[in-house]
């Protein structure tokens, strides 16, 4: 399960999605994730879904990967779908059985909220595939920088984002690796219950908790004997730099949000 997890991972391939401005991707993914909310019908999320391919097809990021993100999420899928089926009003009534009432307008609901889910998280999945976690924090921090006048942290805000997406795959993988060291000694992860599989996980977080402690306290004696001193009069090795593609890709989201007003609009 722990090798699903895509969020944080960065898939190394030279693409034109990669060679976008990180700055770009940013941007472009919160206009999607906007977008998503903004699609009403059939219509509308035939769009998102053609856009999440052709992105995905841009990128070479294989689209197999991308899904494989939602597995550890399927039970929140799943609990959402079921939530909006029973207990969302309807008027075209399908199923009445008992306490049990099942209409039209709760499937597509439950449905409409169940995708809009899913390409939020393949979304931004496919921005943290495609953008090292460096290049990403240098792309908030220059977004950010304005709010410096307000005295806002741009540069520490940056870096946390950088370490924490850093060491999303380092934590799963040592997460892996004592998982399988407990089960070499006997323990069960896979068998019985929700509950059950619950508190099997317990004597996994403690030791996975004391490492992360362990290497967050050897991070920060890394940086003080460097001398780090935050983002005053730090340069950088790669500057950062609008390209012809970059605006292409503007075009294309842009075009995507406005079908998807028109399509609110006229459908």
């Amino acid at each position: 399960m722990l090798s699903n997890i895509t969020l944080g991972q960065y898939y190394p391939v030279d693409s034109r999605v990669h060679r976008l401005d990180p700055r770009t991707k940013l941007i472009l993914s919160i206009v999607f994730i906007v977008a998503v909310f903004l699609a009403k019908t059939w219509v509308g999320y035939g769009l998102l879904f053609a856009f999440i391919v052709l992105a995905a097809r841009l990128s070479n990021v294989p689209l197999k990967m991308l899904f494989r993100g939602l597995k550890p999420l399927k039970w929140i899928l799943i609990i959402t779908f079921l939530l909006n089926l029973f207990f969302t009003p309807g008027d075209t009534v399908w199923v009445s059985f008992w306490v049990i009432r099942i209409t039209k307008e709760a499937f597509f609901q439950a449905l409409f909220y169940s995708l809009r889910l899913v390409f939020l998280v393949i979304g931004t999945s496919l921005l943290t595939l495609t953008t090292s976690p460096v290049a990403l924090a240098d792309a908030m921090e220059i977004l950010l920088s304005p709010l410096k006048v307000i005295h806002f942290p741009a540069h520490e805000l940056a870096m946390m984002m950088t370490i924490a997406l850093r060491f999303v795959p380092t934590l799963l993988e040592e997460a892996d690796k004592i998982m399988k060291a407990q089960m070499a000694r006997g323990a069960d992860f896979e068998s019985g219950n929700l509950i059950t599989r619950a508190k099997a996980m317990v004597p996994l977080l403690v030791p996975l908790f004391v490492s992360a402690f362990r290497r967050a306290s050897d991070l920060a004696m890394a940086m003080e004997s460097r001398c780090y001193h935050g983002g005053e009069g730090r340069t950088r090795l790669r500057v950062l730099k609008f390209t012809r593609n970059d605006g292409i890709a503007c075009l294309v989201v842009a075009a995507l949000v406005a079908l998807l007003i028109l399509e609110g609009i006229l459908l």
